[in-house]
């Protein structure tokens, strides 16, 4: 008995000390990137006023305003990101009009769910929370890359009534309606990777991300800066993230909400060399939602954000001078 407490002993402190030493190198590699970047504004430093709503199940919504005039624009992140997605589209955008950011369920500071509520329902339903508490009144434009854009798209099936009410247009950026395992090596690649255990899964991607992220994140030409953006937020979120919310994708069908978005400006942005969601998926969304434009980006992956960010806050800028 003696024995296998040792070696149970002995397997948790090495486990420890690999942990620790994974931080240790993930913390100095972030500061020496920093460091490199010399940010005219520093990565995550841009924020508002600051709201915690409770969602329909009580989960904690952290939300940020930045006041200005109508319309509001409220933006939705991807998979494993947050807020600080948006950090060039906010910088420009700012007094142009009032801007909502939302940290989507267990992603960024909202609190964490499990298994059970991280579904697509759920964001859409956080989604309604965040109009009906910080946008009571006014024309709404929504903005939502990759998850995100999958909860504005049932949002508006779900809450359809509301949809048609509020909203004046949409930008859909780097997303898909339906039939993405297909076409989707990263998803793929994904899946192999949550049969690791969390702990190992953890500290493997701290020793390993930034070469993951630069691979299946970004366009084989992009900068060392926006490689360091995505892989410095990406890690932020928590193991738990890909697991809950990986179902999502197996069965996704979003086609019911088309009808909606095909009433108002939409805009459609889709990078050419996107593995996560493939450009094929933007021109179908461009081509099933009536009157949508397909505004192109070449050689640029997933996180076109940081890549492209003027063409990306062009794209917002088309929706948001039609709905004012």
């Amino acid at each position: 008995m003696s024995k296998y407490v040792t070696r149970v002993a002995a397997t948790a402190g090495a486990f420890a000390a690999a942990g620790a030493a994974a931080t240790l190198f993930k913390n100095r590699s972030t500061q020496r990137r920093r460091l490199r970047r010399a940010e005219e504004i520093p990565f995550g430093t841009v924020h508002g006023e600051s709201h915690v709503l409770a969602a329909h199940d009580d989960v904690p919504l952290h939300v940020e305003v930045d006041d200005g005039p109508p319309p509001t624009v409220v933006f939705l992140h991807g998979w494993l990101c947050d807020l600080d997605t948006w950090h060039y589209q906010r910088v420009a955008l700012r007094g142009e009009a009032r801007l909502v950011f939302c940290d989507l369920r267990s992603h960024g500071r909202s609190g964490r769910t499990g298994p059970t509520n991280s579904s697509l329902d759920d964001l859409a339903d956080d989604l309604l929370t965040v109009v009906e508490s910080l946008v009571p009144e006014g024309p709404i434009l929504l903005v939502g890359h990759s998850m995100g854009g999958m909860a504005v798209m049932r949002f508006a099936a779900r809450h359809r009534a509301v949809f048609d009410e509020r909203v004046a247009g949409v930008v859909l950026i780097g997303t898909s309606a339906g039939k993405l395992m297909r076409k989707s090596p990263a998803l793929r690649y994904i899946a192999v990777l949550m049969r690791a255990t969390t702990p190992l899964l953890d500290w493997g991607r701290q020793f390993n991300s930034y070469s993951i992220i630069k691979r299946w994140a970004l366009g084989p030409n992009a900068t060392e800066t926006a490689a360091d953006l995505s892989n410095e937020m990406i890690l932020r979120a928590p193991s738990h993230v890909i697991a809950d919310f990986y179902p999502n994708f197996l069965d996704l069908d979003l086609g019911e909400g088309l009808e909606s978005i095909s009433k108002v400006p939409t805009v459609v942005v889709g990078g050419t060399r996107d593995v996560l969601t493939p450009f094929s998926h933007s021109r179908w969304l461009a081509d099933h939602i009536e009157g949508a434009e397909l505004v192109i980006i070449n050689d640029v992956g997933h996180m076109m954000m940081f890549e492209e960010p003027e063409q990306v806050t062009e794209a917002i800028e088309r929706v948001l001078k039609e709905a004012v």
